[in-house]
């Protein structure tokens, strides 16, 4: 890979939209160097000398973000480097394994290390982490999914990273669905008048309740509601919801979900976990940057 129509297209496959991701790489880019350069490197490094540098594990993990990474490095030296990606997102693997490997001037590479470092360690640690939760709840029918919290201005890289870790995407954003939450109840006066106000005000559009008990539940499933958003019920509320709604609704589970109590909150039969630690919560996955010389 040496240019970076091919990561462009990379990102396309992946349901990103290349500009945005380019313009997120220039902003971190920026940051670094702050209208200035590098002038550690500057200082220390012969301009014409030539490196490789491997990005490697150092823990085991689920990979994302190699493209964005390999983006870092062709937007600070396009025309001078040469990026070989060893692994592609969404795999799992051990520690010492090599991500991506580039060549080129080294003091590109030094410059564009931490900030390709950031992005790739920051979304490998959420597809980690989404990958453990998966695994937490394997032989049930439910689904691992995220929310909106995320950290502002990556949500659609980190929700990237939830796919690539084998999790599900909830809404993107506040118009891709209406979530009738408790407050919207009690602006509303009721569900009913909720749910009503919304398909009067954007018929095309789904809707998910959230709901804090049965009786809301019941009120819910009057409204024909066919996605509920169950909040802080304990199992056996779980168990019983699971019973009533009797799949006329997809059911979602949410509030105080843990690995530790994830298998059984699965086992009661909701269809989705919605999981905010997801992206609020993934640890960084380690990974370093290790330096050769060419010549």
């Amino acid at each position: 890979m040496t240019a970076k129509s091919e990561v462009y297209e990379n990102l396309r496959k992946s349901g990103l939209e290349p500009e945005l991701v380019q313009a997120l790489v220039d902003l971190a880019i920026s940051e670094d160097l702050m209208g200035g350069t590098d002038v550690t490197s500057l200082a220390t490094i012969p301009e014409t000398q030539i490196s490789q540098i491997d990005l490697i594990t150092r823990k085991p993990g689920v990979i994302a973000g190699i493209d964005i990474a390999a983006l870092v490095f062709l937007s600070i030296s396009e025309k001078k480097l040469e990026v070989e990606q060893c692994v592609k997102d969404g795999t799992a693997v051990k520690e010492n394994t090599c991500l991506l490997s580039v060549t080129g001037p080294t003091t590109d590479l030094l410059t564009a290390e931490r900030t390709a470092l950031n992005f790739l360690g920051h979304l490998s640690g959420i597809a980690t982490l989404t990958n453990e939760w998966i695994k937490e709840i394997s032989g049930t029918n439910a689904k691992i999914r995220d929310t909106r919290k995320t950290t502002p201005g990556l949500r659609l890289l980190e929700k990237y990273a939830v796919r690539a870790g084998g999790g599900t995407n909830h809404r993107m954003n506040l118009n891709d669905q209406a979530l009738i939450k408790d407050n919207h109840i009690v602006a509303s006066g009721s569900i009913k008048n909720a749910v009503e106000k919304v398909q009067d005000k954007f018929p095309e559009l789904g809707y998910e309740i959230e709901v804090d008990n049965l009786n809301q539940l019941t009120e819910a499933l009057d409204a024909n509601a066919n996605l509920i958003l169950l909040d802080n019920f304990n199992i056996e509320d779980l168990k019983k919801a699971v019973s009533l709604v009797n799949k006329r609704a997809l059911l979602e589970a949410s509030g105080g979900i843990t690995l530790e109590n994830a298998h059984k909150i699965a086992e009661t039969g909701v269809d989705y976990l919605a999981v905010g630690a997801l992206t609020h919560s993934a640890p960084v996955l380690d990974i370093g940057g290790d330096l050769r010389t060419v010549r």
